[in-house]
């Protein structure tokens, strides 16, 4: 018996050191781990082909991860430092993943990278004046419209100011007939409100972005346009899951206006019928007293603290940030690039759906850079649903949002007052 059990370590020591050759493959080919999500993880390896010719000592290996699972999977990666060389990462992580030390600050040699960027865009991979991930692609959120429908309305252009998009929206109702809407704001999505509420001068968090300032004149104001929508009866009182099919209610004229990202180009030239096809476009979100901001999104790319291989990695990120490449991934992916430059390439710049995205991402403002944003958003949006079903005052449902927002960013407070955050 003892020696079965000898004689099988040894030949577990065995295939364990053949493991170990493999993978470290000493044939002096850098192999960088890259995760991606979604679409661009499914498309990635397309223009991963010319970055490998050009950089032969480099092979690209790319892990597909579901968005759902994205965040806690780099999260526990962390934990158990198992982080890969580089990833995708959304906007909004950059805050948490910088927070626990995880992120490679941009170097001084690719410094250049920070140029030719959107502002806003750029201004959310900065924590404490540094960069600390590189816009891969950009994203913010803006008006779909029915034109034919705003046409009989007496409109021949999507209105830039809230009253007169408000009298716009009355008038589509009119025409749309008994039973439908103007607009569509499902009460559990919050970035209809929150980009409301980015129209005004005053910060939704306040005191270093260690309390809730939804009680500002600026965020009431976003609340009781918001709030009024409801009340008038130009947008029906129910959740995302209560719309059978978006595109079917949008061709038949149950709403004519709906806040959806670039995204959505492809699926309503894919998905309305070709009688509808040339009556939608986009258009720029209206503010208080003309064009309005929204919110910046997009993916960032990280490069971890932890990678052996930061040269290499850098690389990666330099040619994925190179216009021409983003422009070329515009055409498989549809994203939007995140250098401006790439904008002027002729099939980005030909698409007139895009057009609106460029003047909006123009207009963007950055969304508060703390751990804590997503879950103080949700919070914001449970709130607000409550609002527009009568249970709050726009002033209480206000100063319920701070409540929470306070909760949340307890933790910052306390560290702040230790002198242990930014």
């Amino acid at each position: 018996m003892a020696g079965h059990m000898i004689d099988r370590r040894a030949a577990l020591g065995l295939m364990a050191g053949a493991s170990l050759a493999g993978c470290g493959r000493n044939d002096g080919i850098t192999r960088l781990s890259f995760w991606a999500m979604g679409n661009e993880a499914t498309h990635a390896p397309q223009i991963l082909t010319a970055f490998e010719a050009a950089n032969p000592g480099i092979k690209v290996v790319v892990q597909p991860l579901p968005w759902t699972a994205a965040h806690q999977k780099l999260l526990t990666a962390y934990a158990g430092a198992s982080l890969p060389d580089v990833s995708q990462i959304g906007n909004t992580w950059v805050a948490e993943l910088a927070a626990i030390g995880a992120l490679s600050p941009t170097p001084a040699f690719a410094d250049d990278l920070l140029q030719d960027q959107f502002p806003a865009v750029l201004e959310t991979n900065r924590i404490g004046g540094r960069a600390m991930a590189t816009p891969w692609y950009v994203d913010t959120r803006l008006i779909y419209l029915r034109t034919d429908l705003l046409a009989r309305a007496g409109f021949d252009a999507m209105p830039v100011t809230w009253a007169e998009w408000k009298r716009a929206m009355h008038a589509v109702k009119r025409v749309a007939g008994d039973g439908n809407f103007a607009i569509l704001l499902p009460v559990n999505e919050f970035e209809q409100l929150l980009t409301f509420g980015l129209q005004g001068d005053q910060p939704l968090l306040r005191d270093r972005d260690t309390r809730g300032n939804f009680s500002s004149e600026s965020f009431q104001a976003a609340l009781s346009f918001y709030k009024s929508l409801f009340d008038e009866g130009l947008a029906p009182l129910a959740s995302a899951a209560q719309i059978s099919n978006v595109w079917t209610e949008f061709a038949r004229g149950y709403f004519s206006f709906y806040f959806s990202g670039p995204w959505t180009i492809g699926d309503m030239k894919s998905r309305l019928p070709a009688e509808i096809q040339p009556h939608w476009t986009t258009a720029g979100v209206p503010g208080p007293t003309g064009p309005g901001a929204s919110a910046p999104g997009g993916s960032s790319l990280a490069v971890f603290r932890s990678s052996p291989h930061q040269d290499a990695a850098w690389k990666l990120v330099r040619y994925l940030s190179d216009p021409a490449v983003q422009a070329r991934f515009n055409i498989i992916t549809g994203d939007l690039p995140a250098r401006p430059s790439a904008w002027a390439a002729p099939k980005v710049a030909s698409d007139p759906y895009v057009t609106a995205f460029n003047g909006q991402l123009a207009r963007a403002r950055a969304v508060p850079k703390v751990p804590e944003w997503e879950r103080v958003v949700t919070e914001m949006q449970i709130v607000a649903e409550r609002m527009v079903r009568g249970e709050l005052t726009v002033q209480q449902a206000g100063a319920e949002i701070d409540r929470r927002a306070d909760r949340l960013l307890e933790k910052r407070r306390w560290m702040i007052e230790q002198g242990r955050a930014a």
